[in-house]
């Protein structure tokens, strides 16, 4: 079959190419520096974990995404061919859910780890955080499956307008006609998205509170803490993944409302920032990270 595409099209591919194959690059390298780390010291720590579980589950995103975008330009058609579409909407929903649950779990894991409270259950949190994590994997696993089996399901109802979806903003997505059921499923994935934004919010502002309440401590007794530095590198980090987070959020939900939107310019915007979230905060993992940052370091020129 002959691709029919047009400048536009070939433009928004270059550039959505271009961001997700640095995303898969950025972690890629994180996945393999934990890997090579994992082989060599047969153990992983709790951090380590989530950060490989979050580099696998961005990996495997951005390659789905990738294939739905390239296919949806370049070879619309083949969309049509049951059920290559419906796959493709079940893996890219299950990946991205995975994507957001083990980002609030990382946040929820820095926060947890490094405020401190008096209250009985978060001294409880504390001491046993690093067996919750294998739970805490479980149920993000199983709530993006859940979303990714009702994604499966919309898709294979929806009946096609247009077999000609190359036309110019035809990107992303399928034509294909809104009907009621689809508001379920909406309802759904805003609840996970929403859900997950703000356990987010609350852990940055429980460490941000810690950090204030530590700061004032030691100014108070004119002492220094060494580990100040290091409270604040973990602020910065996780803020840094707040704003972004946020942005990615709104983002998310402005794309459940244009989805609707045939040939809509901000439906494009949207899914380009949405995949240069994976690589950027990747990246910014990376430089929190001393173990993988020496390592980037010493492989670039």
């Amino acid at each position: 079959q002959q691709s029919n595409i047009t400048s536009y099209g070939a433009t928004i591919v270059a550039i959505t190419t271009l961001e997700e194959f640095a995303g898969m690059w950025i972690n890629g390298f994180i996945v393999s520096v934990l890997c090579i780390g994992w082989v060599k010291k047969k153990t992983l720590n709790s951090n380590e974990k989530i950060l490989l579980l979050l580099g696998c589950s961005r990996f495997c995103s951005l390659c789905i995404s990738w294939a739905y975008s390239f296919l949806s330009i370049i070879y619309p058609n083949y969309l049509y061919v049951r059920p290559i579409l419906q796959l493709v909407i079940f893996f890219e929903a299950f990946f991205n859910h995975c994507n957001l649950w083990f980002s609030a779990c990382l946040c929820v894991f820095y926060c947890i780890k490094i405020a401190n409270f008096r209250n009985k259950f978060f001294i409880y949190l504390k001491v046993r955080i690093d067996r919750m994590v294998l739970w805490l994997f479980l149920g993000s696993g199983i709530l993006a499956l859940t979303i990714g089996i009702i994604a499966y399901d919309v898709a294979d109802k929806p009946h096609c307008n247009n077999r000609n979806s190359t036309g110019q903003g035809n990107f992303g997505k399928a034509n294909i006609k809104m009907d009621k059921h689809f508001f379920p499923s909406f309802f759904l994935t805003g609840f996970g998205y929403a859900a997950s934004f703000m356990a987010v919010i609350f852990a940055a502002v429980f460490l941000l509170f810690s950090l204030w309440r530590h700061k004032c401590k030691m100014q108070a007794n004119s002492m220094k803490d060494l580990s100040m530095d290091a409270h604040i590198r973990a602020m910065k980090s996780i803020f840094s993944f707040l704003v972004m987070y946020s942005i990615n959020f709104v983002c998310l939900v402005l794309k459940m409302v244009y989805v609707t939107k045939k040939g809509s310019y901000m439906t494009i915007l949207i899914i380009i920032f949405e995949y240069t979230f994976p690589g950027l905060h990747s990246l910014i993992l990376i430089f929190s990270n001393p173990k993988l940052e020496k390592t980037l370091l010493k492989i670039l020129p």
